[in-house]
């Protein structure tokens, strides 16, 4: 099995390829929990090759003991690879979980035939900069339905299901659940202390977790104890204004494969928003508890699995938060064999 690969003494006699550059570039860009950023990328040779590895050193244990929410921010980072690749003329040619007993060595991507990218692939490339992850509420004017419409056709290109929560009680119900889950994080010291460390140098610098966690109508994440030191008696009327439109996005089955198709079609989801200044909001929090995932599915998505409670809506562009640097992501595939 792969472990987490550090190399802090690069060797300037492994100058990765250009198009490696490239390609870590964009993926480096994709979200992730926390912005935990749990990957690092390999480089089959020069350009020969680009692989996707899960780092889990970086898996947050408790918010995330499976795995299922770090996989499923490398398949975003996969699906922005698959973005590069056609940025650079070629059809990329994509090989799942290749290796049995590897999990950590989730896709290998290659170059395949030459074809330029459509209008639609590169206004998603430009996008992979724009995108930005929201916290708080949204613009109140509403999403036209032909633009939810295919947004929904985007996941469904990818073989998931972007269902909208459309109805107020069905709101209103997931927005009780998503409360819920929230209370236990937060009441929960281990996890609190969890969250806490995603704020800082490893994740989210201290002024993006500033707003209050309960200005929406889903409950935020409280990263800075902010509910315990004061609350925001904001009316409900008011916090459904700012909520944008709801989603649940849903895979047919549960297993890596399926966490990884989830991340490539939120990630497509994402920045087809993205080209159109549709930005997006994450309350996944009932999904990192069993019981109430199970209920989200019930209610939400039966006979599939829930993989991501989301918002999508307009709002003033957020800074990009930082990024891990490219040196520590992107290693020559030879040196995995250290940690094997």
């Amino acid at each position: 099995m792969t472990t987490a690969y550090r190399d802090p003494h690069p060797h300037p006699s492994r100058s990765p390829g250009h198009a490696a550059l490239h390609l870590v570039r964009a993926a480096a860009l994709a979200p992730s929990p926390h912005n935990i950023q749990p990957w690092f990328f390999a480089e089959e040779g020069r350009d020969r090759g680009f692989e996707v590895h899960a780092d889990p050193g970086r898996r947050l244990l408790l918010t995330d003991p499976g795995g299922r929410q770090a996989v499923l921010a490398c398949g975003a980072a996969l699906f922005n690879v698959r973005v590069a690749v056609r940025q650079l003329g070629f059809r990329p040619v994509v090989d799942v979980l290749p290796v049995p007993g590897r999990p950590g060595f989730l896709a290998r991507v290659g170059f395949g035939a030459h074809a330029g990218a459509t209008r639609r692939e590169e206004r998603m490339a430009r996008a992979i900069g724009h995108r930005r992850t929201h916290r708080g509420r949204f613009a109140s004017w509403a999403m036209p339905e032909y633009l939810l419409d295919d947004l929904r056709a985007q996941a469904r290109a990818e073989g998931a299901e972007l269902q909208p929560v459309d109805s107020p009680d069905r709101l209103e119900l997931l927005a009780d659940l998503v409360r819920t889950a929230e209370d236990r994080h937060r009441v929960d010291p281990g996890h609190a202390a969890e969250l806490a460390r995603c704020v800082g140098a490893r994740g989210l610098p201290a002024e993006a977790c500033l707003g209050h966690p309960d200005l929406t109508l889903l409950a935020g994440r409280d990263y800075l104890g902010l509910a315990h030191r004061y609350t925001v008696p904001v009316p409900v009327r008011s916090r459904r204004a700012g909520t944008g439109t709801v989603f649940v996005l849903s895979t047919p089955g549960d297993g890596r494969a399926d966490w990884l198709r989830a991340g490539q079609a939120l990630q497509r989801v994402l920045l087809d928003a993205a080209a159109r200044d549709v930005m997006a909001a994450f309350h996944t929090q009932p999904l990192e508890l069993p019981a109430m995932r199970a209920e989200v599915r019930a209610w939400f998505t039966p006979g599939r699995f829930p993989q991501v409670v989301l918002r999508l809506g307009h709002a003033a562009p957020a800074p990009r938060l930082p990024r891990r640097p490219l040196g520590s992501l992107l290693v020559p595939e030879s040196a995995l064999t250290l940690g094997r």
